[in-house]
């Protein structure tokens, strides 16, 4: 106990001190994250959007499918994005492998499936309640998946969070693709598995500090925007 006592005043040391690397490596981690995110919006928004509206052969399989890759394994994942990436992979050509950008790669694939399902969850219940009213303004589906987005959105907030969440805390098919590599790869997840098993439980409780508040404040920020949308109705 008095080992995990000194550790902890340590790594409180190191977050007030404001060490270098400690920093580094979470900024790092916010801007693979939020990179992630950025790119998992882009694609899993109007494909769930669509998913809620539109009606065609084939559809309940296409959602029981984007509902399955929600639970995708993260090493598998890494593996794969690994293998596409790697020398002797069709896009080995590009110099993405053991770089930022192989994990944004790794994290979007990994969270576009959950924005996606979740998305078309929320906009499939406004459609069920609005559909007559959007269909009667001879709106355009491009004009009702908007309004759909726009009416939704708190409660899309909430996705967005969920998925920032999935993607600030993986350590799988970031190990894989990214290497771990000091000063260029090495993230929040990454740091504490290695400085755990170095020994070095200081660096690993501060970067775990500020990784657990990350998550508090995303769950909490999810929840008070949850509150939001049920009170105003969105």
């Amino acid at each position: 106990m008095d080992e995990i006592g000194r550790a902890f005043n340590l790594a409180l040391a190191l977050l007030q001190s404001g060490d270098r690397d400690l920093y580094e490596v979470i900024v790092r981690s916010l801007v693979v994250s939020v990179s992630a995110v950025a790119i998992a919006l882009t694609i899993g928004l109007p494909l769930g959007a669509w998913l809620a509206v539109a009606r065609f052969p084939g559809r309940k399989v296409l959602i029981a499918v984007l509902n399955a890759l929600m639970g995708l394994p993260p090493v598998v994942v890494g593996l794969v994005v690994y293998i596409l990436l790697s020398r002797a992979g069709p896009f080995g050509r590009l110099g993405l492998l053991f770089t930022p950008g192989a994990m944004i790669i790794a994290q979007a694939i990994l969270i576009t499936p959950i924005i996606g399902a979740l998305t078309r969850q929320t906009l499939e219940e406004l459609w069920t309640e609005y559909a007559e009213q959007l269909q009667s303004f001879g709106l355009t589906l491009r004009q009702m998946l908007t309004t759909l987005l726009w009416e939704g959105r708190f409660n899309l907030l909430t996705t967005v969070l969920a998925g920032f969440g999935r993607a600030i805390g993986e350590i799988g098919a970031v190990l894989i693709v990214g290497g771990n590599i000091a000063h260029v790869t090495r993230v929040m997840t990454t740091t504490i598995a290695l400085e755990t098993a170095r020994g070095n439980l200081a660096m690993a409780l501060a970067i775990g500090i500020v990784l657990l508040g990350v998550a508090i404040g995303v769950n909490g920020a999810a929840a008070i925007t949850r509150d939001y949308a049920l009170r105003h109705g969105g």
